[in-house]
């Protein structure tokens, strides 16, 4: 759904924030580093942009939408990709029903706009281009220009920014540029079995626990020996093997041992119980 407004003389579609069923759980002192990042002590501080590193899974996403909960700003999301473009990033054309061209904003333009937080979602697949168009944005300027649409948008007071970032091969090399203007740098490990275990349950609350401490325990086995295994994947191994039980009537023992192999790959039951 999107609303438009007049900017600079041009009329721009904005989208509106994302609304998502995620719940953070647990690891109190991530969401303090990220929110101490956000901040602003004086009327001469701007907020810094703060970028979550972790493997896939380990809950980024989740950690920086309920940091803007917390915050009680709008939130929205962006999905960068290696083909995203600049304009993908600020305002794109796009022709209208009447045949007239239209200007959408991106996602973080309408949260520039609104005074939201921007969740830029994979920010090292982008490539040096894309970044480029921000980089007045994440400085002291706060900023974008449109090159397309002819307009130069201010970012909000209340303008919040952060990039997730995947730990894995199919990334590309920040510049330095842009890696300065990125931080801090907030650290998302997997959590440990208490933690992991309050995640499974948030989740998955019609499970019984039994099932979500086999799970946990598999999740826990598999970090230890480095593997990339989240709990992400591990609400998919608990919610396919109850199925698979009540389908098939077989042990739930069985069944998880059955999902863990279809989930993940059959080298992943040697870390299962």
């Amino acid at each position: 759904m999107t609303e438009q407004i007049e900017l600079q003389g041009i009329k721009l579609r904005v989208a509106q924030p994302d609304v998502l069923n995620m719940q953070w759980v647990g690891q109190r002192e991530l969401m303090m580093q990220l929110l101490a990042a956000w901040s602003i002590l004086d009327p001469r501080d701007v907020p810094l942009n703060p970028r979550l590193l972790g493997k896939p899974g380990v809950g980024k996403t989740t950690l920086a939408y309920a940091a803007a909960q917390r915050l009680g700003r709008p939130c929205y999301l962006f999905q960068a990709t290696m083909d995203t473009r600049p304009e993908d990033l600020i305002i794109a054309p796009v022709v209208g029903p009447d045949q007239q061209i239209q200007y959408v904003a991106s996602a973080v333009v309408s949260a520039m706009l609104a005074g939201g937080v921007v969740i830029l979602d994979e920010g090292n697949r982008m490539s040096e281009k894309a970044w480029a168009s921000l980089a007045p944005l994440l400085d002291s300027r706060r900023y974008v220009e449109s090159v397309i649409a002819g307009v130069k948008i201010q970012a909000h007071p209340e303008f919040r920014f952060v990039a997730t970032m995947n730990e894995d091969s199919s990334t590309f090399e920040l510049p330095e540029y842009i890696h300065s203007r990125l931080q801090p740098q907030i650290v998302v490990e997997f959590p440990d079995l208490a933690e992991e275990l309050n995640i499974l349950r948030s989740n998955l609350p019609h499970i019984k626990d039994e099932v979500l401490e086999y799970v946990g325990h598999f999740l826990q086995a598999a970090h230890a020996a480095a593997e990339r295994y989240s709990v992400r994947d591990g609400i998919n191994v608990a919610r396919y093997a109850v199925k698979y039980a009540k389908a098939s009537g077989c042990e739930e023992k069985e069944a998880l041992r059955k999902a863990i192999i279809q989930v993940l790959g059959e080298e992943a039951i040697r870390y299962a119980g």
